[in-house]
């Protein structure tokens, strides 16, 4: 499964745990991603896609169909 929003396409980011020596390893950052279904009145169907918080309020902001077609447009959409 993988670890990518389906609206705004946050993956996993590269990064370092760093020790109070300085020592440095690698790690991962994950996003925080949520499976929601919502429903889409004009298709008259429910859908589940994973999205990040910041998806979510995104969502809440300007609605669950301008968001989707944005994101289709974008290439990150892939019901």
């Amino acid at each position: 499964m993988s670890k990518v929003c389906q609206v705004t396409g946050k993956r996993p980011r590269v990064g370092n745990n760093v020790s109070h020596a300085n020592n440095k390893t690698k790690r991962k950052f994950y996003p925080n991603l949520h499976k929601k279904k919502f429903y889409l009145p004009e298709e008259d169907k429910w859908i589940t896609i994973k999205v990040s918080s910041q998806a979510l309020r995104t969502i809440n902001k300007n609605g669950i169909t301008a968001v989707l077609k944005e994101a289709k447009a974008k290439g990150t959409l892939n019901i």
